[in-house]
Formats: structure tokens, sequence, C-alpha cells
């Protein structure tokens, strides 16, 4: 049986292991980054392992989240990550030169490699044909210390593509296509790669588009293969020497097929709060927009700007008018790389005479950095989540779309189906191709020192070091201090936002903690660990989904959370858990989420017996109610040994270039 292409990058990157799905493997990482709002903790978490550079090909590090610099605690953060970078052998890409997704996939990313990143979108390097992940940063640091990466090895879901796209359609089509076939949950353990004969029509930033909001489904990571589309885009980057040919096998299977074809498919929206939640954009055709925001790492590209673009200076062209005027148009752009393309071609000046308010290249209004809405606003924007306040304002509804269906709903004022801009208003749908060269300009990208021994790390009064976890307890006795639902994602647990400034500081930042779910419970948590109580989170399916901060449980580790009791837990949560000493646990029975409450007093005996022995069940007792609720665990060999360690900054403390099959542990 021949391989298909993730099989191809996980066989030669393999380090331990087996190639069998729902095996634990490890893969040597080639390439890492991180950003500045995770950066810093990772970062200082690399200084702790006491390792002198960075082992990876490359490691570079992107400002493109906290941009604006609320604070001092911004502008220091940004100043640590420079100097940082200098002293340990990492490149900095400095504010303003673009969010890191799309600087990495024009700049940096080369197929068939590894990439590694502490933010969840580092998917996006699955458009060239790399097998790119997001992970927490203590992961991403550890792979920068030459640490290999662990994860399960998974399934792999087939995306059979046909035909092509229609006119007004898109790629952030196919991928909420795909959201509405697969959800946001169920997806853990699998990665999406594409194949058939409908890839070669798409172009390399349509790819992306679809890698990167591969996020959402959960999966590990998407791919496509690497052909003559994505040299040519290499070419045009001036990096047709890393460029390789990469595609399945004619006999490669997958362990399940899904057929899309792309000349079927017409405009989808995602409705809030969440991005499966996909209808056409027939359905709510005629409502009223008071927001478009256009950009973030989904669709900032030139290819996607100059559609956009094209179409506004067609619409004042024909009719004198620019955007409605009772609505805003945000345009962030993708790139320094973006604007200066576009603006070479003369589109910037057909988005100013539309009306629009143009954004640095940054993340922006896509963490809530700005541009918040005003309350019960409807908000179409191109970004690639929607969840309840990420926006900053909690009465928001954001509407996830294409940038065709942005721009038109732009235009009109109303939810638009952008194919009625050409039966209706009689404008045709713009043709964009790639330039066979684009504007290259690194300046903004600083190398390492050459001498790091002259380098001084600066760090201001917000970088405040982690705290170690204490080890895993004989037995966990507690409360339930706080029960959620289902889809809980990392911005329920953590607020991005204007509490970004706050990273770098554990204690400041763990003050949020499920700010925008219970304000109380970060001070009842703190309150339970000084008595010596144990905390305990428990969550319905899908707990932790979105975003890699690994602070979602870096705080809660800090407010002596010991475990989270769920129905399911995605997959880079888990890990972040795992790595910071916070047992993940599910229900045996789901049914059983209903027979506990916030607030009841619960044990779990002989925890570290059953961790050490490897029993796979455990039975949590509710006090309160008087009822045994069995439990389960599915760790590794490797990652019990971190729990019952309390977390990996203790293993690193205490074991340092050892491997974790020399780590013994005893009760």
């Amino acid at each position: 049986m021949g391989l298909n292409v993730v099989q191809k990058i996980l066989k030669d990157h393999l380090m331990e292991g087996e190639l069998v799905p729902g095996k634990e493997i490890a893969i040597r990482i080639d390439q890492t980054l991180y950003q500045d709002a995770t950066g810093t903790m990772a970062a200082m978490e690399f200084e702790a392992m006491g390792v002198p550079q960075v082992k990876t090909d490359l490691s570079i590090i992107y400002i493109d989240h906290k941009t604006i610099q609320m604070g001092f605690e911004d502008a220091d953060d940004h100043t640590y990550l420079r100097t940082f970078a200098a002293k340990y052998g990492a490149y900095l890409s400095k504010p303003g030169n673009g969010i890191c997704h799309q600087v990495h996939l024009e700049r940096f990313g080369k197929p068939g490699k590894t990439l590694l990143g502490s933010d969840s979108h580092t998917p996006t390097g699955g458009g060239i044909g790399m097998v790119a992940i997001g992970a927490g940063g203590l992961d991403v640091s550890a792979a920068m210390a030459g640490l290999p990466f662990y994860l399960t090895c998974p399934k792999v879901y087939g995306v059979h593509l046909t035909g092509e796209l229609p006119k007004w359609v898109s790629a952030k089509d196919v991928i909420l296509k795909l959201l509405s076939i697969l959800s946001t949950k169920g997806n853990v353990g699998w990665v999406v790669e594409y194949f058939g004969p409908g890839v070669k029509t798409l172009d390399v930033p349509s790819r992306a588009t679809i890698t990167n909001m591969g996020a959402e489904l959960g999966v590990t990571f998407s791919v496509f293969p690497s052909d003559e589309t994505t040299r040519a885009f290499l070419k045009a980057q001036g990096r047709e020497q890393d460029w390789v040919e990469l595609q399945a096998d004619p006999d490669a299977e997958y362990d399940r097929v899904i057929e899309i074809n792309l000349s079927e498919l017409e405009p989808l929206v995602a409705l809030p709060h969440s991005p499966d939640n996909v209808v056409t954009v027939r359905e709510v055709e005629g409502k009223t927009v008071d927001q478009v925001c256009i950009g973030s790492c989904t669709n900032s590209s030139y290819r996607d700007l100059m559609v956009v673009a094209k179409v506004a200076k067609a619409w004042v062209d024909k009719y004198g008018k620019g955007f409605a005027p009772h609505l805003d148009v945000v345009v962030g752009p993708g790139s320094k790389q973006v604007v200066r393309q576009i603006d070479s071609e003369g589109a910037l000046d057909y988005l100013f005479e539309a009306g629009i308010r143009l954004e640095e290249n940054a993340c922006g209004f896509c963490i809530g950095m700005g541009q918040a809405p005003k309350n019960e606003a409807v908000s179409v924007r191109t970004n690639n989540r929607n969840f309840y306040g990420r926006s900053g304002t909690l009465s928001a509804g954001i509407y996830l779309v294409s940038p065709e269906t942005a721009v038109a709903c732009g235009l009109t004022g109303v939810i638009t189906d952008p194919r009625d801009l050409e039966t209706k208003y009689g404008l045709e749908y713009p043709k964009v191709r790639i330039p066979d060269e684009f504007i290259i300009d690194d300046k903004m990208v600083l190398p390492p020192a050459e001498d790091p021994s002259k380098v001084e790390v600066y760090k201001g009064p917000n970088i405040v070091p982690p705290e170690p976890s204490e080890p895993l307890p004989v037995t966990l006795s507690g409360e339930v201090t706080i029960k959620v639902g289902d889809k809980i994602t990392t911005d329920h647990i953590m607020p991005a936002g204007q509490r970004l400034k706050y990273r770098s500081n554990v204690p400041k930042y763990a003050e949020f903690v499920f700010e925008s779910v219970d304000a109380t419970f970060s001070k009842r948590a703190l309150e339970n660990k000084e008595r010596g109580i144990h905390n305990l989170i428990v969550g319905g399916e899908s707990y932790g989904q979105g975003s890699s901060r690994e602070h979602a449980a870096l705080c809660p580790m800090y407010l002596g959370v010991k475990a989270v009791v769920a129905k399911s837990i995605e997959r880079i949560h888990r890990g972040n858990l795992v790595n910071f000493g916070i047992l993940p646990l599910y229900f045996e029975n789901p049914d059983d989420y209903d027979k506990i409450d916030q607030g009841d007093k619960v044990e779990i005996p002989d925890v570290r017996k059953a961790l050490i022995e490897d029993t796979k069940r455990l039975v949590m007792k509710n006090r309160t109610k008087n009822i045994d609720i069995p439990v389960t665990f599915n760790l590794s060999d490797r990652e019990r040994k971190i729990v019952l360690l309390g977390g990996m900054l203790n293993v690193a403390r205490e074991f340092g270039g050892k491997s974790f099959k020399e780590i013994e542990i005893k009760e």
C-alpha cells in the first residue's frame, strides 16, 4: 500500500514509536514559531531549560498580537522577546511586518518540513505542504531545545476535491462546508489531507485559508500536496530552491474519505457563536450589518484583498458611492508585503476611495485587540473564530464569511449573497492571479546576534517567571470549583483582548480565569488553594477548544486546579494540562456529568498509585451527594510521569538530559 502525504512527512521525521493510529509517536521538528501573546512565557520556559542556543533549522518570533501596546507591559514584552531572540539564536519579526502565519507562509515555510508553533493556527503552513502543528509554548520551547514533539499518531481524513469553485465562491466556503460536515468537536486524533483534481484549481493563499481553519475542526493539522502551484508561489517569493514535490502515492489510502465537489458550493456563513454553525448566506440575507472586518490570518492575503479592492472599485465606478454609510469597514492586511503589493497595483487607493479604515498588519480585531463592535451588533468578519465575547463585546454576534461575502455586505449594508453583486448590481467577478514576483523586503526580520555573549536579555517588572506546580498528591480531595457546559473555549478560560498585556505575569493574569463565565472563580480557587483544598473543573463536550494558549492551563495550575473532568477535551488543551501537572479525566459514562454540581465536595482516592500502575480507571467520590462516579484517563507512559511530577517544568529541573524511559517514579 502506498503512502499519503501525511504518512510520508511523519515517516521522514519519526524519532520514536510506530506509525500506528492511536499510538504515541515522537517527531523531529524543523522549524518553530512563537508569537508575542504566547511567546513571552514560552521564552521564559526555554530559559529555564538551560539550553544555550536553539537547535532547530529555524526558530522565529513574531510580534503580531499586542502591537497596539496598551501599556508598558506590551512594550517591555517585545523588548524581552527581541533580546531573547538575539541571544538564543532565533529570528524576530518586528511589529508591522505582519501576522505570523501569513509571513511564515510567504518567507519561511518549506514543503515536506515540520513546523511547531505556539499558536493554534500554525497549521496554515499546510497550505504549502508542511506538517504544521499548533501547540502549547512549553512544547515549542522543548522543540527549540532539540527535543522531539510527542503526539498521537493520527487517523487521516482524505478530503477528495473535484470540480472548480464557481464565481463569488472561495476557499473560506470550502472550509465552512467541511466544518458543517465534521463540526468543531469529535476530531481529536485526526488530521486532514486534501487530494484530487480540484486541488490544482486552488492557489496557495486559498489552500492556506483552508488549512488555517482546520484548527476549528480540532484536528492536529491539515495539509495539501506540494505541486507546481506550490512551486510557482515559492518562485514568486524568490524561494524556488525551497520547493520539493510532495504527492500521495496513487494507491494511498485514508481512514475516511469525504467528497467535496467545488463546483457545487455556494457562499456560506458561520452564525454566532461557533465556526461550525454554518448555513448558506441566502438563509440569513437581508439582516442589517453594523460592522465589516476583513483580514486575520485566514483571509488577509494578496489574493483576498485584491478581490475586495477590485469589487469595491467596480461599485464606486458604477454607482459613485462606497461602502454603506451606516457601518465601518475595517481592513487588516496580513503582512507588509501584502500592503506594498496591492499598493503597487493601485488597489490600496481603491479601498480608501470606497471608505475603508486601514488597520495595522497584525492580528487586531480577530483576537479582540480593537474594533469591538457596538452593543448587539451584527459584525461580519473574515476571521476564523466567532466565540462568545471574543470580539470584545459580549452582546455582539460575529458572522464568519469569505472576503467576497464580506465586501458584498459592506457595500449593500445588509447580509448579502455576493452572487447578487453580479445578478442584481451588474458587477463582474474580478480575476486575480498570483504575481510572478512579489515585492520582497525582509528588513523587519532581525537575525540572531553574531556574538550572543554580548546580549543582555531585558526583563521588565511585568516579566514574572512561572512557578512549578506541586507533584500529584496521593489523593485528590477538594471541590468542584466550577462546572461548565459544552464547547468551552480557551477564550472562556483565559480572555484575550485587553488582558493580553498580563500574559507574562501569571499571578496577575490568573485573576481573570473564567472571567466571562464566572468572575468569582479565581478568588474562590485561590482561597481553596490557600486552605489546602484541591480545585477541580467539570466540563462537557469539547472542553478547551480554540486557541493554543497554554495560560488556559498555566493560570488554573497557579490557582491550585489539580484535575479537569469532562466528557471530552481538545488536543492542544489536553497537552497543556499535562504539561502543567493538571490531570485530564473523562466521565466513563457521559450521563454522569449530571450527577455532579459546582460546589460539590469530591475525592479521588489513590490517584497517584493509579497513574503509576496505569489502571486507566479511577473513582471520583462525590461526598456531597454520596455517589461514586467512575472516571478514566488515557495517558502515555511519558504523560503519566509528567503529571506525577507536577508538570514539565519539574521534569526539566529534576531530570534534565534524561529520556523519559530513564525516569522512575515511586509512590
